[in-house]
């Protein structure tokens, strides 16, 4: 079967051609530059370039995959969460598609297609559900910081989330004190690298709490407070790259203790994780160290399929019509607010 998927959640148009499980094309339109500007996504801009952008962008994807409209057998779209005018965008359009091509339509989930996005890879992506099994999920992004205890395919049930800042929304607020351009997060694991994690100690809010929640308001405000009382911080380069580093490290450490601890209650031997935060270097690599010493396998998501793609929405929407999920309805409205179950 082959499927068109369309993500349009927040600022990146992305079209994607997915055929038994192969990725055939996965491209994106990123608005970086023009957001840059702001300091952060404007969601009224980010409708109108999804507007200016996502016909061109499917086009590009159908004759990058060497596919016809009559070949499609199935149209998908992020139906939530995400920005209202931007999700509006991706969802009416594909809609549309699906009533003029008459062919079943999948409105996604934009957190459970997460979820799928570590079992694609290679060159062309192809999805490996052969190598499926019941394992953690941390979702980490600008917008979201949850765990899921994914069962088997299509079955998952949420452990934990953040009760108010997501850690990706943390990195960029961190860093926009600090005066890092937009986006800040991938500034501040640039810098990092280069600085000293112990240097300054800043707090682990909910680390040993016993459940699965997280909470990273507390550690912006530590930082703030931070450089009220340490502005020179902002004049040495060396202290700046120490302080990136004492910061990610805080937000590393509580994802990942959280992380393979719900994968010892669970008592699932799989980790994985996916969302724009994990493609943070440190956040890699202390997964990994973790996993090893505690014999648990780890499944990343590639880079690429990290951010907002319509890769991982086409795979999923490809698993819910291969097990006969009920198709969505040419009528369904966006959700903004859709939590994952």
């Amino acid at each position: 079967m082959t499927l068109l998927a369309i993500e349009t959640s927040c600022d990146e148009t992305s079209v994607a051609v997915v055929r038994d499980g192969r990725v055939l094309a996965s491209l994106v339109s990123s608005q970086i530059k023009l957001h840059a500007e702001y300091g952060g996504v404007v969601p009224e801009l980010a409708a109108r370039e999804h507007l200016r952008n996502l016909l061109p962008v499917a086009e590009a994807a159908l004759d990058a995959a060497k596919i016809s409209r009559d070949e499609l057998d199935a149209i998908a779209a992020t139906q939530g969460p995400g920005l209202p005018n931007a999700l509006l965008v991706g969802l009416k359009a594909a809609q549309a598609m699906a009533f003029v091509l008459r062919k079943p339509f999948f409105g996604i989930n934009h957190h459970e297609a997460h979820l799928y996005s570590p079992w694609i890879s290679g060159a062309p992506p192809v999805a490996d559900f052969g190598a499926f099994e019941p394992n953690v999920s941390l979702i980490v992004s600008g917008g979201h910081t949850m765990l899921v205890h994914v069962e088997s395919e299509l079955k998952h049930r949420v452990l934990g989330a953040t009760i108010d800042d997501a850690a990706g929304e943390c990195f960029d607020k961190v860093a926009k004190l600090i005066g890092l351009p937009y986006p800040g997060g991938p500034e501040i694991d640039r810098l990092a690298s280069q600085g000293n994690a112990k240097a300054y100690d800043f707090p682990r809010p909910m680390l040993r709490d016993a459940g699965d929640d997280f909470s990273f308001s507390g550690l912006k405000t530590s930082a703030r407070y931070f450089l009220r009382d340490h502005p020179e911080v902002l004049e040495s380069a060396k202290a700046l790259r120490d302080l990136c580093a004492s910061v990610q490290a805080a937000i590393v450490e509580v994802l990942v203790t959280k992380a393979v601890r719900a994968a010892r209650r669970q008592q699932v031997n799989c980790i994985t994780a996916s969302g724009g935060v994990t493609c943070n270097s440190a956040l890699r690599q202390e997964l990994a160290t973790a996993c090893r010493r505690e014999n648990l396998k780890l499944r990343l998501a590639e880079r690429s399929l990290c951010t907002d793609n319509a890769a991982m929405i086409g795979v999923l929407a490809e698993r819910k019509l291969a097990a006969r999920v009920e198709e969505s309805s040419l009528d369904a409205e966006i959700m903004p607010g859709w939590a994952l179950a």
